[in-house]
C-alpha cells in the first residue's frame, strides 16, 4: 500500500469544478511529482491533502488510515505563496512553528541549531524574517517545513528564489531526505526538473487526472522510435531506404523507424558494411513536449 492513496476526489467552488473525479496512488519513500497547468486543479488538491480544505466527494488515505484531523503533524507543507511574519526573528518564528506541529520546545530548538549548522546559518537567528532576501527567506521556509521529520512533504516550486548553488543544496537535501524514508510531493511548472527529481508523476489538467505513472515508462509509452547516429565518413547507398530521415547534417543523422527492433537490424547493416560508428542513441521525449502534448488533447475538447 502506498503512503497517499486520492480516490475519486472532487471539489467545486461554486459552478467551477477545481477537481474533477482525480484519482491516483503515490508509491512510500518514493518522489512523485504533481504537474499540471496553472488553473489545473494542484492546489486545490494539495489543500485537501492538507486538510486545510475537505473533499466534497471521494476519500483521501495517508498511510492506509483515512486522512483525520491528526495527520497534518505527519505532513510538512511548502506553498508556492510563502507565509512567514516578517517582523518575526528567525530562531523564534521557527520555533513557533515546530511546536504548531507537536515538538516541543526542546527538542525544536536541538533541530533547528542542526539545520542552521547544515546551512551554515548560526547567525540568522536573531535577525528578522525581513532583514533576509528573498533565496534567504526561502531556505527558512524549507527548514519550517522538514523540521518535525514529517513522512510525508509537499513541495510546491521549491527552487523559486534561489540562485544555482543554493538550488543544489535544497535538492540534495531533498534526496537525503528521501533516502532516510520520508515520502515527496515535489510541484512544479519546470520539466526538466521532474525529470532530474521525480519517480513517478501525475499530470492535472482541468481539474482532471490525465496521466499517471514512472517517469521512465511515459517517456516510452510516448517515445516514436526515433534515434540519433553519429558516424565517421560517409553512409552507403540505399542504407537508409527503409527509414525516415528527420535531421541530416555532416556526421550525424536523426531517424524514426517502423518499429524499434529495426534499430538494431539497422545499426548491424552499418557495421556489417564499415560504417565507424560513433554512437547510436534512442530520442526519447521530455516530460515537456509530453505535457504539451496531454493537455493539448484536453484542451481539445
Amino acid at each position: 500500500m502506498g503512503i497517499l492513496q486520492i480516490e475519486n476526489v472532487t471539489k467545486t467552488y461554486g459552478k467551477h469544478t477545481a477537481v474533477n473525479n482525480v484519482s491516483f496512488d503515490m508509491p512510500e519513500g518514493s518522489i512523485f511529482g504533481l504537474l499540471g497547468p496553472n488553473g489545473a486543479g494542484k492546489t486545490s488538491l494539495i489543500r485537501i491533502i492538507t486538510t486545510i480544505t475537505r473533499a466534497d466527494q471521494g476519500s483521501v488515505y495517508l498511510g492506509g488510515e483515512k486522512l483525520n484531523s491528526s495527520h497534518p503533524s505527519q505532513i510538512g507543507y511548502m506553498p508556492e505563496e510563502r507565509g512567514l511574519y516578517k517582523k518575526m526573528k528567525v530562531g523564534d518564528h521557527l520555533l513557533y512553528l515546530a511546536q504548531l506541529k507537536g515538538m516541543s520546545k526542546t527538542e525544536a530548538k536541538t533541530k533547528i541549531d542542526h539545520w542552521f549548522e547544515k546551512f551554515e546559518i548560526q547567525d540568522w537567528w536573531d535577525k528578522k524574517v525581513e532583514e533576509l532576501s528573498k533565496g534567504m527567506q526561502q531556505k527558512i521556509q524549507f527548514i519550517s517545513t522538514v523540521v518535525h521529520e514529517p513522512k510525508l512533504l509537499i513541495l510546491d516550486e521549491p527552487f523559486s528564489g534561489l540562485d544555482p548553488i543554493n538550488t543544489n543544496l535544497i535538492k540534495d537535501e531533498i534526496h537525503e531526505l528521501n533516502r532516510k524514508g520520508i515520502s515527496i510531493i515535489f510541484s512544479t511548472h519546470r520539466m526538466e526538473q521532474v525529470e532530474e527529481i521525480c519517480e513517478h508523476i501525475v499530470l492535472i489538467n482541468k481539474g482532471q487526472n490525465v496521466l499517471e505513472g514512472k517517469v521512465k515508462e511515459i517517456k516510452n509509452q510516448f517515445k516514436d522510435n526515433l534515434f540519433k547516429i553519429e558516424y565517421e565518413g560517409s553512409l552507403p547507398a540505399n542504407i537508409l531506404d527503409d527509414v525516415k530521415i528527420v535531421k541530416q547534417s555532416e556526421g550525424a543523422i536523426t531517424i524514426q523507424v517502423p518499429e524499434e527492433k529495426q534499430s538494431n537490424q539497422l545499426l548491424q547493416r552499418l557495421l556489417a558494411q564499415g560504417v565507424f560508428v560513433h554512437s547510436f542513441n534512442e530520442i526519447l521525449p521530455s516530460l515537456n513536449e509530453i505535457f504539451i502534448k496531454k493537455v493539448g488533447e484536453v484542451n481539445a475538447f
